[in-house]
């Protein structure tokens, strides 16, 4: 049978065919003219995911940006690298990165940024060829953190400190601020153990380091899981309250510590604003405004230290920040 086109039926199917073509189109170019930026963490933490809603809440406010947030399944240089190369070559207009190891990554960094904007946080490369850094002081962190061994051992001690990525420049400014502050004090910071951000080899270190040394009078957490991992091991051997504990960041075992008064405290600083004001001055920046950049390309987030006093005012605060992404 031949089709009639100027059957009613057959203009009508053509009619919504058309428009549904459309729609699609139209659809398409809107994502199209939507400019991706992304958040590049250095490996899988609960940590990022008060960075996270940061983002989330900078979306709100960015409606023409296509905000993402990418974990590598692995915390190593390699496998970054590939992830933001993944993201250039997707399109992405800008990508803010915690460097999983800095020194030996210039390279690298420096492919990135000549192919799309680059922006570091957490973790700074200074040596490449990156925009700008926005994040905390980590020498100041590690200042503070410094300061809350001094306060928990008056008449000195051992210390052991634990870090998830020795080489990556959060980690070693931090070691250098304690070393500063306690410098010709009684207080010893004896050594430092890394774990590559493996939460089980991060618990074991905690083990093995009392083992070897059971004079230990504190134990430092120098990432966000390193403190909940010290807080495990010290509860599981009796030891809880027994040997002085400073930590990092605001993870909610931590955080549950200093409240019962078994952590003396935990230098925190504020991934959330990482997030949310990092996207914003890359949104900003592509759209010509580079008058938010400073001459030294270092946008410092402030930090506090949080313990006994005012843990609970420090929790309200970081809830509501959450909840104010969540919509």
């Amino acid at each position: 049978m031949k089709l009639n086109p100027k059957a009613p039926v057959f203009r009508k199917t053509a009619a919504v065919v058309l428009a549904a073509l459309a729609l699609s189109a139209a659809t398409f170019a809107t994502a199209q003219s939507k400019k991706t930026l992304v958040f590049v963490v250095n490996g899988a933490s609960d940590f990022w995911k008060i960075a996270e809603a940061g983002v989330k809440k900078a979306q709100g406010e960015l409606p023409k940006y296509n905000l993402q947030f990418k974990y590598p399944e692995q915390a190593a240089a390699a496998v970054q690298q590939r992830v933001m190369e993944d993201l250039v070559a997707a399109g992405a207009a800008g990508i803010m990165v915690s460097a999983v190891d800095p020194k030996n990554q210039t390279d690298g960094l420096d492919k990135i940024a000549g192919q799309t904007l680059l922006f570091t946080t957490d973790s700074d490369a200074p040596k490449s060829k990156r925009v700008a850094y926005i994040g905390s002081s980590n020498v100041d962190l590690g200042k503070s953190a410094g300061k809350l061994m001094l306060q928990a051992l008056p008449n000195g001690g051992k210390c052991i400190g634990f870090v998830g990525l020795p080489g990556a420049d959060n980690a070693r400014e931090r070691i250098e601020g304690v070393k500063e502050t306690i410098k010709g004090s009684k207080v010893q910071l004896v050594d430092v153990r890394g774990d590559e951000i493996d939460q089980g080899r991060a618990k074991r270190n905690v083990e093995d380091a009392l083992a070897a040394n059971p004079d230990t009078a504190c134990l430092v957490g120098f990432y966000s899981y390193n403190t909940p991992r010290i807080y495990e091991v010290l509860k599981e051997s009796g030891k809880l309250g027994k040997i002085k504990v400073i930590g990092f960041d605001e993870d909610p075992i931590t955080l549950g510590g200093v409240k019962e008064g078994s952590i003396v405290g935990t230098v925190v600083q504020q991934p959330f604003e990482w997030g949310y004001q990092g996207m914003k001055l890359m949104a900003a920046y592509l759209g010509g405004d580079k008058s938010q950049i400073p001459a030294d390309k270092l946008i410092i987030v402030p930090t506090k230290v949080v313990n006994k006093a005012n843990v609970d005012e420090f929790e309200t605060d970081l809830k509501a920040k959450i909840a104010s992404a969540a919509g």
